[in-house]
């Protein structure tokens, strides 16, 4: 693995940037002195600092960005216009922004920061254990070593994705709120469990084991999620049984229209901060 060679400006300390600068470092991809980061709370920079040693911290947004070529927007939405107006003069020539903020297109984001460099990438909480899935859209006039260069960062916090920034919407509402619809899942699940007679903490135990194992059975095999359901669906058995009631309650369209509305959501969210 080559080390990488250049700066990051981290731009919000906050639980997911943290999770990326930990992959960044802990994969041997960057030297944590590498890593430049501001955060308007000091618990949060205190905690990065505690957590990935040698990172170095800076007295404002505007000084990370002018010491580092790539630079990570991991703020808020509502922060965003404040965060771009700050660190507009501070951007190089041959400086790169990467934004993980959700719902913001690249069209504002350019003329606030003015500058076409800019990449969109949406990251899901997985990434906090190295699971996440990030889907990466990039300028057309980002050289392809540049490129690389982002896809190997983010692919140490999970599997990487090129994505049009028009699929950006339907990525948030699938794998950006996706781990709210599981969680929400294995609840139930685990909730059914105590409900035939299991204790609390075995029946979360085996839903959560029972979502990771078959999420990872799908990855590894490439069946695709049909299969493993007729698979394990015997004629006039339990999971037959289990599954009649969950087509009667409407549970799959009830997802796919979770996912339609958190896409509608996503671009209103746009909608009202540009």
């Amino acid at each position: 693995m080559t080390p990488f060679e250049n700066s990051i400006a981290l731009i919000g300390a906050g639980q997911m940037g943290q999770a990326l600068v930990r992959g960044f470092c802990s994969s041997g991809e960057c030297d944590p002195t590498s890593i430049i980061a501001y955060d308007p709370n000091p618990a949060a920079e205190k905690n990065l600092q505690d957590t990935i040693s040698g990172v170095r911290l800076t007295t404002s947004a505007s000084e990370a960005t002018r010491a580092a070529r790539f630079v990570i927007l991991a703020v808020k939405p509502q922060h965003a216009a404040s965060v771009c107006h700050e660190i507009q003069p501070a951007i190089q020539d041959n400086s790169i922004v990467i934004s993980i903020i959700a719902g913001l297109p690249t069209s504002w984001l350019s003329k606030a920061l003015r500058t076409s460099r800019v990449v969109r990438v949406m990251p899901n909480t997985p990434c906090l254990v190295a699971q996440g899935v990030s889907a990466i859209s990039n300028p057309p006039e980002l050289d392809t070593k540049d490129c690389e260069t982002i896809q190997r960062l983010f692919s140490t916090v999970g599997v990487v994705h090129s994505v049009p920034e028009s699929l950006l919407d339907a990525v948030t509402a699938v794998s950006g709120s996706g781990p709210g619809y599981v969680a929400l899942l294995i609840d139930a699940l685990a909730d059914g469990g105590v409900q035939a007679g299991l204790p609390r903490q075995l029946a979360l135990d085996l839903a959560v084991q029972t979502f990771a194992g078959t999420a990872s059975l799908i990855a590894d095999t490439g069946d695709h999620p049909a299969v493993v359901k007729d698979r394990v669906s015997s004629p006039g058995g339990t999971t037959v049984a289990g599954l009649s009631v969950l087509e009667r309650k409407g549970v799959r369209g009830a997802l796919a229209d979770a996912v339609a509305a958190a896409a509608e959501r996503s671009v209103e969210l746009a909608r009202s901060i540009t």
